[in-house]
């Protein structure tokens, strides 16, 4: 079901991009037509002020003298005689005066050698027109003319619709980024279905053998020559003991993977505190004598948090205060507050953490690799299994070396 969610999200976004990138090509198409009809509108009247100026308004026309052969072409009945440089003149202020500006070229029409004569490139970069002769083809049914044609015209219209050239552009961009964020989403869903897929076979495979070795490990512990020979018993003592903390390791593998899928199930109550830290140290202290645990937290300050899970949670934080000691190990727990919260810090004086390892003790089957990581079994499951919670109950989880030895993990409950 949620992957035929997620494939109808992608359709419908992909559909969306796709609509609004043929919709902006479409209006794009539809600017540079009002441009063209625009920049059409604006020659034609300043080529009628050309001819109204040179015939001193009173020749007199029975259609209209600006006539549009091609796009960037036109042709300009006089209906009387005039001097180059009187047309030159009149061009360019008109031009100058409607804001045409882009190249052109000119040429008149000579009706005593019957040619196109006097044609110049006029840009707008120059100072002075270029004196490059440009062939004009004659009118027929005119005498007294001459033409223009704007060979940048298209160059000219696309340069003025920058704004919306660039928007485009935009969108391609945006529906590249998507394509290839979808791409990846779609990647890493597989990778992740392929993970836990792999984490479950992997688990209860080995769930069936270490069952079968545990029955026969008790079952062998129960016999009178075992129980008789204390040598034995310690053997079959140690089978036990690593047989159970390696079905916990696979439980933890299984809950994490379970817990990916379906995500946790939490359920938030009144904790106090002081008391539940020292029952939890206390029974720590009780499995390992060589330890000092000392706490400094004030009395009645209560948090709402999954009591099970929160156990969890201080259980991993002092048991890594534990292992990763060379000396005796000494915890100190203490609390703090201020405006934003309320702070529970676990310091110790184990070995500490390098660090560029520091942003990566959080993640999924991370462990730093030091000679101490080497000799501790585990997967690297305790702090992701930790942030994870954390995670859930909106709070948020540091970790910060000591100046002095160890390292310093705040745990920050926001008011």
């Amino acid at each position: 079901m949620r992957i035929k969610k997620l494939n109808i999200i992608i359709s419908l976004g992909l559909v969306a991009i796709i609509g609004i990138l043929i919709a902006q090509l479409l209006w794009t198409k539809q600017a540079y037509n009002l441009e063209d009809r625009k920049f059409n509108q604006k020659v034609n009247i300043a080529l009628m002020e050309v001819v109204d100026k040179m015939t001193e308004g009173k020749a007199s026309f029975t259609e209209n003298p600006v006539q549009i052969i091609a796009n960037d072409y036109y042709v300009v009945n006089i209906n009387n005689e005039f001097h180059p440089a009187v047309l030159e003149h009149y061009l360019k202020t008109e031009f100058t005066r409607f804001q045409i500006n882009t190249d052109y070229v000119y040429a008149l029409y000579n009706c005593h050698s019957d040619q196109m004569i006097y044609g110049k490139y006029m840009s707008s970069h120059q100072e002075e027109p270029s004196e490059k002769v440009i062939q004009f083809p004659k009118h027929k049914n005119l005498t007294y003319y001459f033409s223009i044609r704007f060979p940048d015209k298209t160059t000219y219209l696309i340069s003025s619709l920058r704004f919306w050239y660039l928007l485009t552009f935009a969108l391609i961009i945006i529906l590249l980024v998507y394509v290839y964020s979808i791409y990846t989403i779609i990647q890493q869903k597989k990778f992740s279905e392929l993970q836990r897929d792999f984490i479950n076979n992997m688990t209860h495979e080995f769930k069936t053998p270490l069952s079968s070795i545990l029955l026969a490990s008790e079952a062998l512990n129960k016999q009178e020559l075992v129980q008789g020979n204390s040598k034995l018993q310690t053997y079959t003592s140690i089978i036990i003991n690593q047989s159970y903390k390696l079905n916990n390791h696979i439980e933890k593998i299984l809950n994490i993977a379970k817990n990916d899928a379906s995500g946790l199930s939490l359920k938030p109550q009144k904790i106090i505190l002081l008391p539940f830290i020292q029952e939890i140290a206390d029974t720590i202290k009780q499995k390992n004598e060589n330890i000092s645990i000392q706490i400094e937290i004030e009395n009645n300050i209560s948090i709402l948090a999954d009591e099970f899970h929160f156990t969890n949670i201080i259980y991993n934080l002092l048991d890594n205060s534990i292992k990763y000691c060379e000396t005796k190990s000494e915890i100190l727990i203490s609390s703090d507050k201020d405006s934003k919260g309320l702070y529970l810090k676990f310091k110790d004086n184990g070995m500490g953490i390098p660090a560029k390892n520091l942003a990566h003790i959080f993640d999924k089957f991370y462990r730093v690799n030091t000679n101490k990581s080497e000799e501790i079994n585990g997967f690297g499951l305790g702090l992701f299994y930790v942030k994870k919670i954390v995670q859930q109950h909106n709070w948020k989880i540091s970790v910060d070396n000591n100046k002095d030895q160890g390292i310093t993990t705040t745990l920050f409950f926001p008011f």
